[in-house]
């Protein structure tokens, strides 16, 4: 059995340069605005408002540390385990202007380039439109600059808005897709699953 323990905001920072420090493996959470990324921090955590959302696209301009602990149960033995999630700045805003849009853009383009301490990147799409060029290009960047140590889990959110025809339809046009909806709680534990699994290695078991 796995579970989350405990989860704490620790600090916001604008860039790389005033992040924490990184001395602990990360999973790094990035996607269009809207696409429910507080939610499911939230929902992975089992802690309401632990990730703040807004109902204005592209607000959130911080990267955002949070500090997770992972319980494992295996029989009588316990154990704990502890990584950091962190919440980055949504892309793809309209009501901000050229020049905060850039510079927004550079220092998230910085952290994913220099964060040796990412170790899984979770790059969420909107069920909806799966095929959107801003989602591809990302995915396409991210294996661009991923290292044989780091992983892209892409997780597709609000799959509870699909009927089962395009439901099936998303499932086997990407196969090596997560598939979850904060609402119902549906795909979050096999989410942690594999978040757990590449950062500590295959100790759960079945």
């Amino acid at each position: 059995m796995i579970k989350v323990v405990e989860a704490n905001f620790i600090k916001s920072a604008q860039s790389i340069e005033d992040s924490l420090s990184p001395d602990i493996s990360e999973v790094a959470f990035l996607g269009r605005s809207n696409v429910g990324k507080s939610s499911l921090l939230n929902v992975l955590v089992n802690k309401k408002g632990l990730a703040k959302s807004s109902s204005t696209p592209g607000k959130t301009k911080l990267i955002n540390f949070f500090d997770v602990t992972y319980l494992i149960k295996k029989e009588e033995e316990k154990q704990k385990f502890s990584l950091r999630f962190v919440d980055l700045p949504g892309f793809g805003y309209a009501k901000v202007s050229k020049v905060e849009k850039k510079n927004w853009e550079t220092n998230l383009t910085n952290f994913l380039l220099n964060r040796n301490s990412i170790r899984v990147f979770i790059q969420l799409v909107d069920a909806r439109h799966p095929y959107l060029e801003i989602d591809e290009s990302t995915y396409k960047f991210l294996e661009s600059v991923r290292t044989g140590d780091q992983k892209i889990l892409r997780v597709f959110t609000k799959v509870d808005k699909l009927n089962r025809k395009e439901f099936h339809k998303l499932k086997n046009s990407f196969k090596d897709g997560l598939f979850v909806s904060n609402l119902k709680k549906t795909g979050v534990e096999e989410l942690n699953r594999e978040i757990f699994k590449f950062v500590f290695g295959d100790i759960i078991g079945n």
